[in-house]
């Protein structure tokens, strides 16, 4: 399928065939965009706020955005009000936390029909187009559902409308510079929320009071080191009771899974633990949705860890593991801290696995124990983080001028500077086809707009290119972009359990793999990760500190990963295959 041809298929009720220019005018049906006063004309990007439309005449607004109903709680994806003379509505709405502009439709009075983007564009650029002809393009249809009427597909727009521009501004917390990461410190969620549970995780600071007896090394840092899992270490316990006891300070239903593996040499191991946090569904609590990473780390293959930065050679195994995995532990933290303040319509499962650097076993285990022990439950999707971080907008490359990789990340080119940040879809068949064109869809649309990566973002799609190389070969030939989204027929974490013990369209985010000098070695640490993501004096893109860069990068995967939340709650995508 070509590119072209993809950006058709749309998810969601927002998301609706490709249109042929812009509805920019000022006036729809003798209704002109001034006939509505909308409060306040900026918006605080990424926090829930109250809105104010009030109507000069009888009118209809449209508000392409997330909104929360305040009687039901639930969040939806859009509304269409109907608005008398002198009357004013009030709504609470998700201002997008990474782009600067919102717009708002205006129509004449009981309009049903509306004019959507496309998937692959911002509403700016929308906006900003020209010239367009009412050629029956596709748009969107009111429909009623719960207390404010929402949109679904039509093949009708109804033709032109007038737009009300809004600006977004999103705030910087006073307590972080923008050195610190104070671009994107603020909101529901923020990667300094991310950061700072990363660091928390990580923090090698020596204290006497948290040493434990271990051999061959000896967990005396602040942090939650060593968490091998199967090795029987205290320091795997530790971190197991501290995650119980935050993801049940959050409000959440925690269920510690034990479970036991037998390894290659016919040897069962030490018990490890999968950790869930449960906020059960308002409306169907069998149907669930599971955000998860696994917080185990690599486990030494030998009795001394070597720093490859000093033998210029890699070995395996790590005490810290910032990027694989605290970074998505910490994300999944982040995320399900800020939604348990949410009501949901299915059920939201926060999962923190064991044994993934063993063979996901433990994402394996709690499948195969779900389809034996829960048969009516349904996973509807599974978001997937790990290893997460490393990737666009830092840098690139080995720091401390080391030598470069001795394998690719993933067959890119080792030469490159930035690194592109991986968007992964499954199940998938063939590399040629796109076999999941809903969630593709919804990626694109969350990544255009919200996210503020239009730019940044492509699809890859392997159709004319070689089944081993397709993704390099798609990835040169649209010119390296920053971000990629793409269908993998491999699947290398825990979402591999949901694809094929459940069925489940599983959605995941990562950055740099193979090709991160530190990947599953003793300096793969948060130093390390902030070294890789420095762009001063770099020569190539925005020039900003390793930790401004890094917390820029969880911003924007955690936040397109709790858009994909919202968005799934209200309409989950099911398997096509």
């Amino acid at each position: 399928m070509s590119q072209g041809k993809l950006a058709v298929f749309l998810a969601l009720i927002m998301v609706s065939l490709p249109l042929s220019g812009c509805f920019g005018e000022d006036e729809s049906g003798g209704v002109v965009a001034g006939d509505v006063t909308i409060t306040p004309a900026t918006l605080s990007g990424g926090v829930f706020q109250a809105m104010t439309l009030k109507a000069d005449k009888p009118l209809s607004v449209f508000i392409p955005y997330l909104i929360k109903d305040d009687v039901t709680g639930f969040i939806q994806n859009s509304t269409v009000i109907d608005l008398g003379s002198d009357e004013s509505v009030q709504i609470s709405v998700l201002a997008p936390p990474r782009t600067d502009m919102a717009l708002v439709m205006v129509g004449e009075s009981g309009r049903n029909n509306w004019p959507i983007r496309d998937a692959t564009e911002s509403w700016r650029t929308w906006y900003g187009n020209t010239g367009f002809q009412d050629s029956g393009a596709a748009g969107v249809s009111r429909i009623m559902k719960g207390n404010f009427s929402t949109v679904n597909h039509s093949m009708e727009n109804g033709g032109p409308v007038g737009v009300v521009p809004l600006s977004i501004s999103r705030e910087m917390s006073d307590a972080y510079s923008e050195e610190e990461g104070g671009r994107h410190s603020a909101g529901i969620i923020s990667g300094r929320d991310v950061y700072n549970h990363l660091h928390h995780i990580t923090d090698e600071t020596f204290d006497q009071n948290d040493c434990f007896p271990l051999v061959p090394l000896g967990d005396c840092a602040v942090g939650y080191l060593d968490r091998w899992a199967g090795q029987g270490n205290v320091a795997y316990e530790d971190a197991v009771e501290w995650l119980d006891t935050e993801l049940t300070d959050y409000g959440l239903e925690v269920q510690r899974q034990r479970f036991e593996f037998t390894d290659v040499f016919d040897k069962t191991n030490p018990e490890a633990y999968n950790i869930c946090g449960y906020k059960w569904g308002e409306v169907d609590r069998d149907k669930w949705m599971v955000f998860g990473a696994h917080f185990d780390i690599a486990p030494p293959a030998n009795a001394v860890l070597i720093d490859p930065h000093l033998t210029g050679t890699r070995t395996y195994g790590t005490r810290v593991g910032a990027y694989d995995n605290t970074a998505g532990t910490s994300m999944v933290l982040t995320v399900a801290e800020a939604m348990a303040n949410f009501k949901t319509r299915n059920s939201i499962v926060f999962c923190l696995w064991s044994g993934e650097e063993g063979g996901k076993r433990g994402s394996d285990y709690w499948t195969e124990s779900l389809l034996e022990n829960n048969p009516e439950v349904e996973v509807t999707n599974y978001v997937n983080l790990d290893m997460a971080g490393v990737n666009w907008p830092g840098g690139g490359g080995a720091p401390h001028g080391d030598p470069a990789p001795t394998i690719d990340p993933e067959g890119y080119p080792k030469d490159e500077e930035v690194w592109p940040m991986r968007v992964y879809i499954g199940p998938s068949g063939n590399h040629d086809l796109i076999d999941q064109p809903e969630i593709v869809g919804l990626s694109s649309w969350i990544a255009s707009d919200a996210i503020g990566v239009e730019q940044e973002t492509k699809v890859l799609v392997g159709a004319g290119f070689d089944a081993a190389t397709w993704k390099v070969d798609d990835w040169l030939a649209k010119d390296r972009p920053e971000i990629i989204i793409y269908e993998d027929t491999t699947a290398r974490s825990d979402h591999a359990s949901f694809q094929d013990n459940l069925g489940t369209v599983t959605l995941g985010f990562g950055g740099l793999v193979d090709g991160y000098w530190c990947y599953h070695q003793t300096c793969d640490t948060l130093e390390e990760m902030e070294q890789w993501m420095d762009t001063t004096d770099k020569g190539y893109g925005e020039e900003q500190s390793g930790v401004s860069n890094l917390v820029d990068g969880l911003d924007l995967i955690t936040w397109w990963a709790t858009y994909s939340f919202f968005h799934l709650d209200e309409t989950p995508i099911g398997n096509t295959l």
